[in-house]
């Protein structure tokens, strides 16, 4: 068994990321950090280092008991960690869902702004086309 492994190839073969490439690629934007250092995706791991990653869910926090270097079952992958990450903000404190449009797409039309005016209702918990 390897006493090191990439960083990226650890962060995909735990299952953090879901390709070798966007686990590269999450190195390389400097959303991975072992012991509090922004990593390039060459970077060592070791058993007992702590590695945190950005990931869409949230940043997520795990301290390295493994180290593998083969994609393995998730089952096997949750004993190569210890997951300290802190648990997900509750629905309330959820940053709100922002509307974003295509660049070159134009105003919103009417019925476009309508659809957003319902959406925004929703978000705040009233009925769609009760004032504002």
């Amino acid at each position: 068994m390897a006493e090191s492994v990439r960083a990226d190839v650890w962060t995909w073969a735990v299952r953090v990321y879901k390709s070798r490439s966007m686990a590269s690629s999450a190195c390389k934007a400097g959303h991975v950090s072992v012991n509090g250092h922004k990593v390039k995706a060459s970077h060592a791991i070791k058993i007992g280092d702590t590695v945190e990653s950005l990931t869409p869910g949230g940043t997520k926090k795990y301290v390295v008991t493994r180290v593998i270097t083969k994609r393995v079952g998730a089952a096997v992958a949750a004993g190569c960690y210890e997951d300290h990450s802190p648990p997900p903000l509750p629905k309330a404190e959820r940053p709100a869902v922002v509307a974003q449009r295509d660049p070159g797409a134009g105003r919103p039309t009417k019925r476009d702004r309508r659809r957003l005016d319902a959406l925004r209702a929703r978000s705040e918990g009233r009925q769609p086309g009760h004032g504002r």
